[in-house]
């Protein structure tokens, strides 16, 4: 009896220590689902300032209408040439978003060196050079952006600073010359890629695609009156000669763009 006795007491004090135990136990930690993934969705509205560096390449054509009073109908051809050369600047622009479209105006405004020359048909003891030392774009623009990424094509107005010399080749000394400003149309295209840097303001560079602009003269041909530089029977300021010089431009430019007041990018809801 004694024996069986201190077996079940065994058994209770086993049973009261069990749920004891139990509660001494740690809780099983709760892990909380991880957030769901949400792209970002790029817009691409708001002003911008940037730069611009790349070449250019310029095609001529003169034709001699009018030689120290004598007219030539038709006009006589005296050849044409390139001139080319580097260009950098600055561009400014403001772009609005709708949906998936992108609509845009942009002033851009460069140097340029694009210079080129050849011997003169008409007289070919002379060479004629030119030379474009500056250029203005004012265009419109219209793409479709694909999140970070905008493809788009741009068309307005142009504006060139040109500059005419004629040389005499034997001696190298320029006798005549002439400066015009010139208007024309210009398209091009562009693909533009994103890149942030910090919430104050967005970084975005374009990747090159040739030709990036083309300038075509206003009117394709314009009439360009050369005065003398003092030199052989020509005074200063006296009137030599006219052609009529046809031109168009190519551009070839890497732009870098910073959006400004940039707020970081737009969070899909849902």
């Amino acid at each position: 009896m004694k024996k069986i006795l201190l077996g079940a007491m065994a058994l209770v004090t086993l049973g009261l220590a069990a749920p004891a135990s139990a509660a001494d136990l740690a809780a099983r930690p709760y892990t909380k689902a991880p957030p769901p993934m949400i792209a970002a969705i790029y817009d691409w509205s708001g002003f911008y300032i940037g730069i611009n560096g790349g070449g250019g390449w310029s095609h001529k054509c003169w034709d001699r209408t009018n030689d120290a009073g004598l007219i030539f109908t038709p006009a006589f051809a005296e050849g044409c040439h390139d001139a080319s050369g580097a260009v950098a600047g600055g561009q400014i622009g403001y772009r609005w978003q709708a949906s998936s479209w992108v609509f845009g105006l942009e002033a851009q405004g460069d140097w340029a060196d694009l210079k080129g020359s050849r011997t003169s048909l008409f007289d070919i003891a002379a060479r004629n050079q030119s030379k474009i030392d500056a250029f203005g774009l004012f265009t419109g623009q219209i793409g479709y952006a694909w999140n970070s990424a905008l493809l788009y094509v741009k068309g307005g107005a142009a504006v060139t600073g040109d500059h005419y010399r004629i040389f005499d080749i034997p001696s190298g000394v320029e006798f005549a010359s002439a400066n015009e400003t010139r208007w024309g149309g210009r398209v091009g295209e562009d693909l533009y890629v994103r890149s942030y840097r910090g919430r104050d303001g967005t970084w975005f560079q374009s990747a090159l695609r040739r030709p990036e602009g083309h300038i075509q003269a206003a009117g394709i041909d314009r009439d360009v009156t050369f005065s003398g530089r003092g030199a052989f029977r020509f005074a200063p300021g006296a009137f030599v000669a006219t052609d009529r010089i046809r031109q168009d431009v190519d551009l070839a430019t890497v732009r870098l763009n910073y959006r400004l007041n940039w707020g970081g990018p737009v969070i899909a809801k849902y």
